[in-house]
């Protein structure tokens, strides 16, 4: 009896430690030259449709793979060595795919990522023209010309002033939460816009020729 009950307390404890092993791997999980699999095609494909990548989506992380993400690194304030790991993971919007806190974990990452654009973006705005740029990226992530996750079309090249000018970093607005917040729950006060302009500081012609869908604050809203 004592020797059964030895070898089930063994055999649990071993699985305790598999678990944990498990866990951890998938928390510290990293990809750089040499790696393979889905994961890597997947971060192929998203650098791709980004305009960061132009080589095959193999799933072989080789020398031109390991380029783009140091250029995608790079454009977006992180460490430019190549390698893909939980930082980088999470710029590219694949970090619950890899860890264990499922899709709440997921939300909560878009929730920030969102507040945080709609902060830089639209900081002493009005209210309804906050949530309306929580809009414009939500509407962008369901529209076939953009990337479609949030992380996607927050941190495709040239798409947002604050990711150049470094606003991104600032602390984040108390109402930028509460908007990012309303937009994901289908508040769009944009009416359906897929840009957003600030007409006294635009230096693109190529902006004013969208159609003007509505006016909030110092945002001219289009489709």
């Amino acid at each position: 009896m004592k020797r059964r009950l030895a070898g089930a307390l063994a055999l649990l404890f071993a699985l305790n430690i598999a678990i944990i092993t498990l866990a951890q791997s998938a928390q510290a999980a990293t990809y750089r030259m040499g790696s393979s699999g889905e994961q890597v095609r997947t971060i192929q494909t998203k650098l791709k449709n980004w305009g960061y990548y132009s080589g095959a989506v193999d799933g072989i992380y080789g020398a031109q793979t390991a380029k783009a993400v140091e250029y995608f690194q790079r454009k977006n304030g992180l460490t430019a060595d190549g390698i893909v790991g939980p930082a980088t993971l999470r710029a590219l919007g694949m970090e619950n795919s890899i860890s264990t806190g499922g899709a709440a974990a997921g939300q909560a990452d878009s929730l920030a990522l969102l507040a945080r654009v709609i902060s830089a973006e639209a900081r002493g705005e009005p209210y309804s023209g906050q949530v309306a740029v929580g809009a414009v990226i939500l509407n962008r992530v369901e529209h076939p010309s953009f990337p479609n996750t949030i992380a996607g079309v927050v941190y495709q090249p040239g798409a947002f002033t604050c990711m150049v000018d470094g606003q991104i970093d600032q602390p984040v607005a108390s109402s930028a939460l509460r908007a990012a917040q309303e937009a994901l729950n289908g508040s769009d006060p944009s009416g359906g816009a897929i840009y957003y302009f600030n007409p006294s500081t635009a230096t693109s012609a190529w902006i004013w020729s969208r159609p003007l869908i509505k006016v909030i604050g110092k945002h001219r809203f289009c489709a």
